[in-house]
């Protein structure tokens, strides 16, 4: 992928352009330059994969590798840019989020081959590859802890051991346990006694875990998504926002990504950095370049499921400068609905198919990189336990179809009209709009690569925003509400903005400024 670019000159080109053409409503919000995906061809949208629960062409239930090729052409009719594939080596779990072998392909999935394969094929329909990281912990079934048991071994300082004076009661940064027996000794791991942290501490684990990156990108990956990337350093629940606990984590995945660039200056990161404020995520920016912004994702399901704007366009604000303040342009945010942690965003919703198609409208309407979970498209439902928000895709109206994933039984009896093969060929359906949305980022350059700059409505129920590049800009307005709604353009506003150009939904009005929506309806202007 084409390396960050510098946006400064957009920046002033967009001030210049607001100044001199363009006076928005007195309580619009102050204009905030933010940095966006660097320049991509195609949408920049990516698209999360359960492998397991993807596509089987070996016939024995479990998802494959082969079946993400299989699916490749799927994903370049969606329009996405890039694939974020869940963990794919060794583990003794179904997960994969504890691994055994950090250069191995999980025997289940394929071989190295057919990872290749799927890369090559990927880069040949415009499709970027990245794989999850998880080196935050390894498995306690690796080689490299199972030495370490020996107080003599040489992986002995992989991992942390408590000492006399260890608090052995102590809880962790997800609130567990911290500290975990083996025999008369104890060790450190955040999440569970089968996934013992590894100690960044210890240079030699530094260097190992850059050059398994290395390793990766010389099989053709184009990057990581990185598990954990807050707990590196992040430990205990005392650690939590420490300032000197996220300055050691942003200077190992500095040396992490710097190490990569050696042989892959374009290396795309993105890191997984839970937090409920964009203060809290903005540190790890200058190290990753990108983070899930997981603030942004609740507050867009809020404002869907209440149908009010509500806190989202301050959060908006406050999101893109803190960004921004603490890593200039070069960053890209990474706006999502749901993860494979979450429950699916349809259930979140409660079921409602409007409240859907508006959030997913939101979310593809954002700058950055946009994350889609798998079945989001198609409007998959799924509640905790976690098994349940990783269920097999839903190809064929039919179930049991030849190549679906068997590795669990559906939790949620939704019927063959929730697939892609029912909704493929409907105009209205959940998943065409998805795709139209995903394109339109092609179509308007300004929704892929411009600022965001948030405009006061004074509505309720109404969200306003322009995108703007050097030489693209656009107006998107989304009614979040089940009745009609409308707000006035301004006479500058009105003149820079003049035509629908897109909409999700017919009968949307523009007339001397006075912009008119039906219920549930966003609209791009120009």
């Amino acid at each position: 992928m084409p390396p960050f670019r510098a946006l400064s000159r957009l920046t002033v080109a967009f001030a210049l352009a607001l100044g001199a053409t363009v006076a928005y409503a007195a309580d619009s919000t102050p204009p905030v330059a933010t940095s966006t995906a660097p320049k991509t061809q195609g949408s920049g949208v990516w698209y999360e994969i359960f492998v397991r629960a993807w596509y089987d062409t070996n016939g024995d239930g479990i998802g494959d590798l082969n079946g993400v090729t299989a699916k490749l052409d799927y994903l370049q009719s969606l329009g996405v840019s890039g694939i974020w594939l869940m963990p794919i080596n060794p583990s003794p779990t179904y997960h994969g989020y504890d691994v055994t072998d950090y250069e191995g392909i999980n025997p289940q999935y394929g071989s190295m081959a057919d990872f290749e394969k799927l890369v090559s094929e990927a880069h040949k329909r415009g499709i970027e590859v990245i794989i999850d990281l998880v080196i935050n912990h390894s498995s306690d079934q690796h080689p490299w802890f199972k030495s370490a048991l020996d107080p003599h071994s040489q992986y002995r300082h992989w991992y942390t051991w408590a000492g006399k004076d260890t608090d052995l009661k102590a809880i962790s940064a997800v609130d567990g346990p911290a500290w975990h027996a083996n025999g008369k000794q104890h060790y450190l791991g955040d999440f569970t006694g089968a996934m013992p942290d590894l100690n960044y501490d210890e240079p030699a684990v530094r260097r190992e875990m850059i050059a398994i990156g290395k390793f990766w990108l010389s099989k053709g990956a184009d990057g990581f998504r990185l598990d954990a990337a807050r707990h590196i350093y992040d430990d205990l629940k005392s650690d939590n926002g420490q300032p000197a606990v996220i300055r050691k984590n942003a200077q190992w995945w500095s040396e992490f990504r710097q190490g990569l660039r050696q042989v892959r200056p374009d290396v795309y990161l993105v890191g997984e950095v839970s937090a409920r404020q964009p203060g809290e995520l903005a540190p790890y920016l200058p190290a990753l370049g990108s983070v899930f912004d997981f603030p942004l994702a609740e507050q867009l399901i809020a404002s869907a499921k209440q149908e009010q704007a509500g806190k989202l366009p301050a959060l908006l604000t406050e999101s893109y400068a803190a960004f921004h303040a603490a890593a200039g342009d070069d960053y890209a945010d990474a706006p999502f609905l749901s993860n494979h942690d979450q429950e699916r965003v349809l259930s979140q919703l409660g079921g409602d198919l409007h409240h859907m198609r508006t959030a997913a409208a939101m979310l593809l309407t954002l700058p950055g990189r946009p994350y889609i979970y798998y079945g989001e498209e198609i409007g998959m439902l799924g509640r905790k336990p976690d098994e349940n928000l990783r269920e097999p895709m839903r190809w064929q109206r039919t179930p049991a179809a030849p190549g679906d994933s068997r590795w669990k039984t559906y939790s949620v009896k939704q019927g063959g009209d929730v697939s892609v093969q029912a909704e493929r060929d409907q105009p209205d359906s959940l998943l065409n709009l998805y795709r139209t949305l995903i394109h339109w980022r092609v179509e308007v350059p300004a929704l892929r690569d411009g600022a965001l700059r948030v405009i006061a409505t004074g509505k309720p129920a109404l969200v306003a925003y322009e995108r703007a590049t050097a030489d693209s800009r656009a107006l998107v307005v989304h009614n979040l509400s089940g009745k009609p709604g409308s707000f006035k353009l301004d006479g500058d506003s009105a003149k820079a903005f003049s035509a629908i150009r897109l909409h999700t939904v017919p009968g949307a009005t523009l007339a001397n400024g006075q912009l008119t929506l039906p219920a549930y309806a966003t609209v791009v202007l120009q």
